[in-house]
């Protein structure tokens, strides 16, 4: 089960992984199926990869091998290809890659900041002494509306950004975002009553819909090939970073009067400087590219364009001959790309054969990967463990503190062990645990109400599960199961079922609480788990 699939979070197509195979002339027959998807056997529907290549090829092979190169490189979610240079290693120096990939990944950094300031903010704000409010007081359903408000804004975001983002680019796709992300504190940390709040975190949750899509292409498409896998991982990092800076903040303001304020806001300097920087950077060429293909200016004029864009990203001198040569070289691929998308088939497609068995697994994950309860022990992790003895608002929020540490290490270890072990084993492990973590927080809410320390454990043990198994190898095999032709389309349903069972779990888990208890919810959870 051996793969050259970088893993995170999100999904990492094949082709952006630092170390992927250079496509060996000869290849086992086992290798084209126990591996991540050849997409040149999926092309040909059959084990050629058994066939050596031949010592001369005709021009016409020659074409059909340069759009199968092409459609290797064509794996993220239907857009184009991420590879500026050939398949040889570029020289390039660490001090220019590392600001354009540090402010798009800010857009992460912001995304995993919401998950973590949520779960400090839920106790703030609902607190008669420490909200600062008249309406604290909130029911099961309001507070269900304040935690996934921005969920149901990065749903809608990512709905509308599949239709604007070649017109946008990813450049301005980002500095959009992060304005989104500063509106979006802004209102919410200075709202006046509970509809100002709301229209905050919808606001907030557009920016993180739009920078999920952005940052990982913009990325892919500007850093040098070598190291694309490594930084699409750290970008996915950034997002846990996120989460465990939003816990160190809750647990700091958490006895401030009107401290939910100050969680929300501190997210505002953070979008500035993402803003800003995004704004010193240049277009990423591979999009000016697309958009001379497209037919949307002078051909020259974007190529142009598209070399100074590189040379100031590769710290050149402006129109040097190494940048020339591989915006000619991107430009052949790009037009490549772009005919093989005008020629692909219609949306239904999808629903039909071996792309809806895909369809159904690729799916099932990601909606069991919330259904099992992820949303609501991240969003209400200070809250769980207030009721569950830690009472004090400031201990609830510090042991959040510890629970994001222990994220990140599972995290790190995810991505480290996912290749030796193998996704199914992992995925098995991993979600038995879940099953035991939550039965063990049912069992603590129904008779082990005396002993906290089961909650914290539980707890640990259902994030450390989490993160060996539904979070990054769901992601990791809906990128790899999908035949070729449609998967741009089968990833976008995906992300889609994702972003919106998120939001339905987050917004319907205090309103059952409060309907089921906690003891019969948590129960429920390790049922599906189970399932």
């Amino acid at each position: 089960m051996a793969s050259t699939v970088s893993v995170q979070s999100h999904f990492i197509p094949r082709f952006l992984h630092p170390n992927r195979s250079k496509s060996p002339k000869r290849r086992t027959f086992s290798s084209c199926f126990n591996s991540s998807p050849d997409p040149f056997c999926l092309l040909l529907k059959e084990p050629t990869c058994l066939i050596s290549e031949p010592r001369s090829i005709t021009k016409q092979h020659q074409r059909f091998r340069t759009r199968v190169r092409t459609r290797r490189e064509f794996a993220d979610g239907g857009e184009e290809p991420g590879s500026l240079a050939s398949d040889a290693s570029e020289a390039f120096s660490w001090s220019s890659v590392i600001i354009p990939f540090l402010f798009p990944a800010l857009g992460g950094l912001l995304f995993g900041y919401d998950i973590g300031a949520t779960s400090g903010a839920t106790i703030s704000l609902q607190s008669p002494e420490l909200s600062g409010t008249a309406w604290f007081n909130l029911s099961p359903v309001q507070l269900g509306l304040v935690v996934s408000g921005s969920l149901y804004g990065a749903l809608f975001g990512s709905l509308l950004v599949y239709g604007i983002a070649d017109f946008l680019g990813r450049r301005r796709e980002l500095i959009i975002a992060a304005v989104l992300y500063l509106l979006g504190s802004l209102v919410t940390a200075c709202a006046p009553d509970l509809g100002i709040l709301l229209f905050g975190r919808l606001l907030y949750g557009l920016g993180i819909g739009m920078a999920m899509h952005g940052a990982p292409l913009y990325i892919a498409e500007t850093c040098p090939s070598q190291i694309r896998g490594t930084l699409i991982s750290l970008k996915e990092l950034f997002i846990v970073l996120g989460i465990l800076l939003g816990y160190f903040v809750g647990s700091f303001t958490i006895d401030v009067v009107g401290g939910w304020r100050y969680m929300y806001g501190v997210g505002s300097p953070v979008a500035l400087l993402m803003g800003l920087g995004m704004w010193s950077l240049p277009p990423s060429p591979r999009w000016l590219l697309l958009r001379a293909v497209q037919g949307k200016g002078s051909l020259q004029e974007y190529k142009d364009r598209a070399m100074l864009a590189l040379s100031k990203l590769r710290g050149r001198p402006p129109g040097d001959k190494m940048s020339e040569k591989q915006i000619n070289d991107a430009l052949l691929s790009v037009k490549s790309a772009y005919e093989d998308e005008q020629s692909g088939g219609n949306f239904l497609e999808v629903f039909q054969g071996p792309n809806l068995k895909a369809l159904i697994i690729g799916g099932g994950l990601v909606l069991f990967q919330q259904i099992t309860g992820q949303p609501s022990v991240l969003y209400y992790a200070g809250s769980i463990l207030q009721s569950a003895g830690f009472s004090a608002a400031a201990d609830a929020t510090r042991v959040s503190v510890i629970v994001g540490l222990f994220k990140l290490l599972m995290t790190w270890i995810a991505v480290a062990k996912v290749d030796d072990i193998g996704r199914r084993p992992l995925l098995i492990g991993g979600v038995s645990g879940i099953a035991l973590s939550l039965f063990l927080l049912s069992a603590y809410y129904k008779f082990l109400g005396g002993f906290p320390l089961v909650a914290v454990a539980a707890l640990l043990l259902y994030v450390g599960c989490y993160q060996i198994s539904f979070g990054p190898i769901s992601w990791l095999m809906v990128s790899e199961i999908f035949p070729l032709r449609t998967r741009g389309k089968g990833i976008s349903l995906a992300v889609l079922t994702n972003f919106g069972s998120n939001a339905a779990v987050t917004f319907a888990f205090s309103p059952l609480k409060e309907l089921l208890g906690a003891e019969n919810l948590f129960l429920l959870f390790g049922a599906v788990a189970l399932v």
